[in-house]
């Protein structure tokens, strides 16, 4: 089923405008999809947030800066794959549902977490071994993480309509709930561990937790009524085939539009190491700052998702790559100046903001610029070729720009120019595909 250039769009539905069953059915949908989105973002955060602990146990004979780099490289690498699982992924979702995905891809997440909660250590098994289990846990998270923003996604925006934008934002803020929670145990563990009991034990409880986490939402979602667009939608032989030669416009605006996204979570994830590297601070800095931003971006989301519903997720998105360009560089002069606790968690809380400013109304933008019979393939896809190319390397591209320009405020012109990037990407949405 092709689609115009021209998309029309309700933004003035209310709250109750929609009958009491779908409203039922939309949060049982947020239920659903949280748990699973939650798992993914807590495996991922945590991972970045000990990064540190990651390197000296994973790669004890190189450098710091080196060590750093194999760390960040490897968490990058499986973002390689997370397109290939979208394209899998997305395209069975559109074929066969989005309830029988959404199952697929928790599943398959509590592996890759389950491998990293015992992945062994280069003093057990060499550097080599522990470099390959490290991998190889990343890949299989990679893969599932490909499918799963697709899937929960369109799940979430196909829920009620007119409330798009709102049901939408539940997948950013459960992420906001999984920054929460893996930057608490940062916080708790640093905090409260000796370092022996951190580098022995205490970094694989995170990862655990999160594995135990899996089995509920996979019997949760297998309970879930499929959606009733993908159910009325003409099915395709082939989405992704669809997708990538009538929708490839729409494809590439998909991955432009969550640069900004991308690299606003990343830079968050990143501070814990900045701190620590760069700023000579506690441990337990940027986790603090990560707890505040993952609480902002829990609460304030859906309220952004309820204005972008009423004006338009690309209005509001907007405003935020505006105020994203125009604060990154005075609040990393800032911190530079004033190296403290207090001033890197201010940081990550304004981070935060944008983040969730930005980020809340771009499912409702990507449920718009796709039809529903190529949707998930279409969210899937675009999201994770956007995410590898600004968010998989930005850890590592923070510690290179860092390393070579001797600058610490290095990080804040790659921010600018991803947001002026995102920006540019919004106004086009905006002109070509009429999107409010």
């Amino acid at each position: 089923m092709a689609q115009s250039d021209r998309t029309t769009v309700d933004h003035a539905a209310h709250p109750g405008d929609a009958p009491p069953q779908d409203l039922r059915r939309a949060r049982k949908a947020v239920v659903a999809s949280s748990i699973g989105n939650a798992l993914e973002w807590f495996d991922i955060i945590v991972y970045s947030s000990f990064a540190v602990v990651i390197s000296e146990l994973f790669f004890p004979e190189v450098s710091g800066f080196a060590a750093l780099m194999f760390t960040f490289l490897t968490f990058a690498v499986s973002y390689l794959i997370r397109p290939l699982g979208a394209a899998v992924i997305g395209n069975w979702a559109d074929k066969h549902g989005r309830k029988r995905a959404l199952s697929a891809t928790i599943l398959t997440m509590m592996v890759g977490t389950g491998l990293m909660a015992v992945a062994p250590t280069a003093a057990v098994v060499g550097p080599v071994a522990a470099g390959l289990w490290l991998l190889a846990s990343r890949l299989v998270q990679g893969f599932s993480a490909g499918g799963e923003f697709g899937t929960a996604t369109t799940f979430l925006v196909e829920s009620v309509p007119g409330r798009r934008a709102f049901y939408g934002s539940w997948q950013v803020a459960t992420q906001g709930a999984a920054m929460f929670l893996a930057s608490g145990f940062g916080f708790v563990l640093t905090t409260f561990l000796s370092r022996d009991a951190l580098y022995t034990w205490g970094w694989r409880v995170p990862f655990v937790v999160g594995m135990l986490i899996g089995p509920v939402g996979w019997y949760i979602r297998r309970r879930m009524d499929e959606t009733a667009d993908f159910e009325q939608a003409e099915k395709l032989d082939s989405p992704l085939a669809s997708t990538m030669s009538t929708h490839l416009g729409r494809l590439l605006a998909a991955a432009g539009a969550v640069a900004l996204a991308s690299l606003s979570v990343y830079l968050i994830l990143y501070m814990p190491t900045f701190a620590v590297k760069s700023l000579e601070l506690p441990a337990y800095a940027g986790f603090l700052g990560g707890i505040i931003a993952g609480l902002v971006t829990l609460v304030g989301t859906p309220f952004v998702g309820t204005l972008a519903d009423r004006v338009g997720p690309a209005r509001v998105m907007t405003a935020a790559a505006v105020a994203g360009l125009v604060l990154a560089w005075p609040l990393f002069q800032l911190l530079i100046a004033v190296p403290t606790v207090a001033v890197l968690t201010l940081v990550q809380v304004v981070f935060g903001l944008v983040m969730a400013a930005y980020f809340g109304p771009l499912p409702g933008l990507y449920h718009d610029l796709f039809p529903a019979n190529v949707r998930t393939t279409g969210m899937a896809v675009g999201y994770n070729i956007g995410v590898l190319v600004f968010g998989g390397f930005a850890g590592a591209i923070f510690t290179l720009l860092i390393d070579r320009t001797g600058s610490l405020a290095a990080p804040a012109f790659y921010f600018m120019a991803v947001a002026a990037l995102s920006l540019v990407t919004i106004v086009v949405c905006r002109k070509r595909f009429q999107l409010a």
